[in-house]
């Protein structure tokens, strides 16, 4: 069986938790999507893995890992994850596979990146400052792209170096009144990149293909969540990718059609990071006491998220357009305790309510939620393993959010940890 897990939110889900468990019983993990913004934490035992490009079942010392050409890739943030995984004597030789068809970011995106945030003020979008929506936009721009095949070549990289530079250059200067790139150190780190990561570059595509040929089960990873979409996300504050499973095809070049299960990824609540509109979103002393107890500061910049009651028309929206077979619900422990509990199952705008999620920043900023309460409960779920065992109020908070949504939750995460999941 194939799968494809992706968050339905806007982003840190669980879905590295989730595509760690589903790699047990997969041979090929792929991280099709976005670039080192993204934020994947993996619990075994008492040790915490971060990855931010490295797919989630890199973990597992038997698991093929993929980054596809969908993918914008940091190289000293994947060098610097490969070395953390070697101290603690996991190794990635022989079972990690970059596609050469992957764009590289390099120093002047992250300078781009940084300088045209400062420069928006308090219309910034709020990015990570990693260089991804400048790398983005070099590689749909074409001509100051760099790929990791270009890597292979160096004198012939040393000359496009040279030409995007110069025009950098000439932008920063004009645009923002900054000091130029030195194109000869770029080239002096891309060498150290060649020497690095071409030993894992290869045409992942064909890689994929065949592995689909000889039976493989294949495990495709998205990164951030379908509410950032940069098609179908709350424009224009989303990130420069297709983070819904739309992305997944283009991401990697394997079709929808060999998937066999979507899995959507959701918070028992919700939470965003940056700027943009956010409905459910509780300003107040019961969003920071989700913040606390569910620790929501990012894994990638260490910003404290927003946090707001679970958003049931969002999730409905994203469930239909990326085709999700169903659901995993996490942090439900997070909002253990609490006397009462609200879901969003409309949102009324302009006088008239609907229940059909409005992807334009604009109205959705206007929108009032309509919320259903229920009561809470009391209880260490952590130790819970089986659906049976949870509260019956957090067992009708359950059915509640599979009412709204349309779609089954076949996982609960009880806990950070592995073994705190309960699979129904």
């Amino acid at each position: 069986m194939n799968s494809c897990v992706t968050g339905l939110q806007w982003g840190d889900e669980g879905k590295g938790k989730v595509v760690d468990i589903l790699a047990e019983n997969s041979d090929i993990v792929i991280r099709y999507s976005g670039g080192a913004n993204a934020g994947h934490t993996v619990v075994i035992g008492d040790e915490k893995f971060a990855l931010h490009l490295l797919p989630s079942g890199s973990v597992r010392p038997e698991m093929v890992c993929v980054i596809g050409n969908g993918v914008v890739l940091d190289p000293e943030s994947v060098i610097s994850e490969i070395k953390t995984l070697a101290q603690k004597d996991i190794t990635l030789d022989n079972r990690l596979f970059i596609s050469e068809n992957a764009h590289v970011v390099l120093d002047y995106h992250k300078k781009e990146d940084q300088l045209r945030e400062q420069s928006l003020g308090k219309n910034k979008i709020g990015t990570t400052i990693r260089g991804i929506g400048p790398c983005y936009a070099d590689k749909i721009g074409r001509s100051y792209a760099v790929r990791m095949a270009d890597l292979r070549d160096l004198d012939a990289l040393k000359e496009k170096l040279q030409n995007i530079i110069d025009y950098k250059n000439k932008i920063f200067a004009a645009l923002y009144n900054a000091e130029p790139i030195d194109a000869g150190a770029i080239l002096e780190k891309c060498k150290l990149y060649a020497d690095k990561l071409l030993p894992f570059t290869i045409d992942t595509t064909e890689f994929l293909h065949k592995a689909i040929a000889d039976g493989k089960s294949l495990l495709f990873e998205g990164a951030q969540g379908a509410l950032l979409d940069l098609d179908h996300g709350t424009f224009p504050f989303v990130t420069s990718s297709n983070a819904s499973s739309l992305g997944m095809p283009v991401g990697c070049g394997v079709p929808a059609k060999m998937v066999d299960k979507f899995i959507g990824v959701v918070k028992a609540y919700s939470t965003r990071v940056g700027a943009g509109p956010f409905p459910t979103e509780q300003d107040n002393e019961i969003g920071q006491l989700i913040r606390e107890k569910g620790n929501e500061y990012g894994t990638t910049t260490g910003r404290p998220r927003r946090c707001g009651w679970f958003d049931a028309v969002a999730v409905k929206y994203t469930a239909a357009i990326g085709s999700i077979d169903e659901i995993a619900l996490m942090h439900l422990d997070t909002i253990t305790a609490f006397e009462e509990i609200k879901v969003c199952k409309a949102y009324k705008i302009n006088g008239k309510e609907i229940t059909f999620f409005p992807a334009n920043a604009a109205k959705l900023a206007q929108a009032e939620c309509i919320y259903e309460t229920v009561p809470g409960w009391e209880g260490d779920l952590t130790k819970m393993k089986s659906f049976d065992q949870l509260p019956e109020n957090a067992q009708n908070y359950i059915k509640l959010i599979e009412k709204l949504t349309g779609k089954p939750i076949t996982v609960i995460g009880v806990g950070p940890k592995r073994s705190q999941t309960i699979h129904r």
